[in-house]
């Protein structure tokens, strides 16, 4: 996993509009196997080369809340950061993404309720410079005034 920030936390004392954080990310058969036994999901166009081939995708394809994961990394490590919590989170799948794809999943601070230590964050995952999930989440910062 590639990023652009250190891991750890930004108080909603310091976050700005417009701040930015991303990270990317191959996804690997391994990462499908393994969300596939987590979530239980075992659908055959995420796991079996014959069916997915002959699926409007024409192959397999990544779960989508495999790739939605990556989005909430990004909050969860960087922006805000640890402590975090989410409130909500609206996704739009715009397209496949399949195994051996660079995933860039990034989140922008477009709003903010800093005394309700609100922050509206625009998301989207790319691959190959095209939009494959967007979204918006509402999450609580952390605070100095609560360390």
């Amino acid at each position: 996993m590639l990023d652009n920030s250190p891991r750890g936390t930004i108080c909603i004392e310091d976050i700005e509009m417009g701040m930015t954080r991303y990270i990317r990310k191959i996804i690997t058969d391994k990462d499908i196997e393994l969300f596939a036994e987590i979530s239980t999901d075992h659908n055959p166009v995420h796991l079996d080369d014959e069916y997915a081939r002959d699926t409007i995708f024409e192959g397999r394809i990544a779960h989508g809340m495999l790739t939605a994961g990556l989005i909430s990394a990004v909050i969860g490590e960087q922006l805000p950061g640890h402590g975090t919590i989410y409130m909500s989170q609206n996704l739009k799948f715009l397209a496949p993404v399949r195994p051996g794809d660079l995933v860039h999943a990034e989140v922008k601070v477009v709003d903010m309720l800093i005394d309700k230590r609100r922050v509206k964050l625009d998301c989207r995952c790319e691959v190959n410079g095209k939009n494959v999930l967007v979204g918006e989440a509402m999450v609580l910062a952390p605070s100095r005034k609560f360390d």
